[in-house]
């Protein structure tokens, strides 16, 4: 079974994301293993790109930082390979199409799957064309993850339908980001995936908060942080493992005992 089932496996999933290399390759390992230590259930590394259209200003500057340091994909390859050797945590990639293109999908997918990576988001690859990766992915046991936003009913059961891992539920249309408020209906939209798909659902885009994870994992079997955390290390740079312990910590005890309504 892949390792993805077991993050969600009997409770609530926290998954939090990082920049590979930001701000530089140790600081990344030394930040996925303080998660781990805080209770994540669930790890997503950003490959850095030059041009990460779904992402707001944090994770964008991040990308930067990590192009900067010399970040390229055998680097974070290698990376995976030193983290697997103290962990067993589920990892997942999330990455824009092009890194995958240019390094050639079938090496791209078949190294994910030597290295340890359990699963790979492209926020750019529309699910009408993913069908250009999914013989590489079914090959090499690499699930595809689907993001679902709030669009059309139809489409969102199309993609439930389909979906391998873990659904992406994106809360709110645009960019990713802290968002004091999130006003889209999201229990409606769980109660259609829940029609056509039992796949986990985890709410991401915007979720930086105690009151907002207890919230949205109440909806749904996770909820994903990324900005929040990409914004502690951007912070405190080479400093930051032991702030991101203390932050994810705060926020998967909040999950596990609810102090909020």
């Amino acid at each position: 079974m892949n390792r993805i089932y077991s993050a969600f496996e009997n409770k609530k999933a926290f998954i939090g994301f990082l920049t590979a290399g930001d701000p530089d390759l140790q600081t990344t390992e030394n930040c996925i293993m303080e998660m781990e230590k805080a209770g994540a259930d669930l790890i997503e590394i950003g490959i850095p790109f030059s041009d990460p259209i779904a992402e707001g200003s944090v994770i964008q500057a991040a990308n930067v930082r990590a192009l900067k340091s010399g970040t390229n994909l055998n680097k974070i390859f290698e990376l995976v390979k030193t983290v697997r050797k103290k962990t067993n945590i589920p990892l997942v990639f999330l990455t824009y199409i092009n890194p995958v293109f240019n390094y050639g999908y079938d090496k791209f997918f078949k190294t994910c799957s030597e290295t340890g990576i359990d699963g790979i988001i492209t926020p750019d690859l529309p699910y009408e064309e993913k069908e250009e990766i999914i013989k590489f992915s079914e090959k090499y046991e690499v699930p595809s993850i689907s993001l679902i936003a709030p669009t059309s009913k139809e489409r969102i059961k199309s993609i439930a339908k389909n979906s391998k891992g873990f659904i992406y539920l994106v809360s709110s249309m645009g960019v990713t980001g802290m968002r004091s408020e999130i006003t889209t209906d999201l229990t409606s939209i769980v109660k259609l995936i829940r029609e056509t798909s039992n796949t986990p659902i985890a709410i991401g885009f915007g979720i930086n908060t105690p009151v907002q994870a207890v919230k949205y994992s109440q909806i749904a079997d996770g909820v994903i942080v990324g900005s929040a955390i990409v914004n502690i290390i951007g912070k405190y740079g080479k400093n930051a493992p032991s702030y991101v312990y203390d932050y994810v910590k705060t926020m998967k005890d909040s999950i596990n005992k609810p102090m909020f309504k």
